[in-house]
């Protein structure tokens, strides 16, 4: 996000715009943490993870009251327009936001989820991913050495992005996710299969909500099915989402930060940048945020021939 933040104010004052930085989302707009914003104020942090400007969820914006408080705030400010970046649930508020007032907003897709539609991928999604494979790595060493099947649970909210790719990146048996139910009959012949060719150790990725109780539920009915099995769980959990972003999300997070200012000077509002084929692409918010985001059922196939 630091480098999109970047972007965004170094582009708009360029165009001789004024920028201000908004701390803490909506809750921070409701509450008037707002600061002007110099190019001094971005400098050296598009290396940085995570975001200067912070996050925080608002249950206040959520109610008309709220939503109206934001708004004065932004009339106080004397601000023309907004971009925000984020999810389904920032996009969620800036749409409702956008339609209540008539308020030219322009969104920028930040979630490592990639769950959201109209974009090939998510500012930081890439980070989520490397890091993922990263620790990956790691466990199969310990994996490999004690003969042991790991499930390693991986964010994703209800998408299987991380996990999928995650799994065909870092070599993984097998992947579980929500878009795609695996019974327990498909558990037992993965492990059946998987020991029968010789290997010794299994790795098995696991997103988020795909079982009850998660990875730890899943591991647990494996060793009341499965005792012969040394079973271990490994929960990545916020070690995902933090680290220095990779070459790819900065170049995503700066095209797409230029990208939404260039939309406000050509009249556009509510509608997030993203990016297909390489290229740019104004999507409507509510394209976006409601219209399912499929994974590619090509690439489970591929994950099942190489890791036979």
């Amino acid at each position: 996000m630091n480098a999109a933040i970047r972007a965004v104010t170094r582009a708009a004052i360029s165009n001789e715009m004024t920028v201000k930085g908004i701390y803490r989302g909506y809750k921070g707009l409701i509450s008037d943490e707002i600061e002007d914003f110099k190019t001094q104020h971005v400098s050296n942090i598009i290396q940085r993870g995570g975001t200067i400007l912070k996050a925080a969820r608002s249950e206040e914006f959520k109610t008309s009251e709220g939503m109206q408080i934001a708004y004065d705030r932004i009339i106080k400010h004397g601000i023309d327009a907004l971009v925000v970046i984020g999810g389904d649930g920032t996009l969620t508020g800036a749409r409702y936001l956008a339609q209540k007032y008539n308020f030219p907003i322009v969104g920028l897709p930040g979630t490592i989820d990639n769950d959201l539609y109209g974009t090939d991928t998510t500012i930081g999604y890439d980070t989520a991913l490397n890091t993922i494979v990263e620790c990956v790595d790691k466990i199969r060493d310990t994996a490999t050495s004690h003969d042991r099947i790991f499930f390693i649970e991986i964010m994703g909210r209800y998408a299987g992005f991380l996990a999928l790719n995650g799994a065909i990146a870092s070599g993984a048996e097998a992947v579980m996710i929500p878009e795609i139910s695996m019974h327990k009959d498909q558990l037992a012949e993965l492990i059946k299969t998987g020991f029968r060719k010789s290997k010794n150790s299994s790795i098995v990725l696991v997103a988020e909500n795909t079982v009850p109780g998660g990875a730890m539920g899943l591991a647990e009915r494996v060793k009341h099915e499965y005792p012969q099995f040394d079973v271990r769980v490994s929960i990545l959990g916020h070690l995902q989402r933090g680290g220095n972003p990779t070459a790819q999300d900065r170049i995503l997070a700066t095209r797409t930060g230029v990208a939404a200012i260039e939309a406000l000077l050509e009249d556009q509002r509510n509608v997030m940048v993203g990016i297909q084929n390489d290229k740019i692409v104004l999507v409507p918010f509510v394209k976006a945020i409601k219209n399912d985001k499929p994974v590619d059922p090509n690439l489970l196939n591929v994950l099942e021939i190489v890791s036979k």
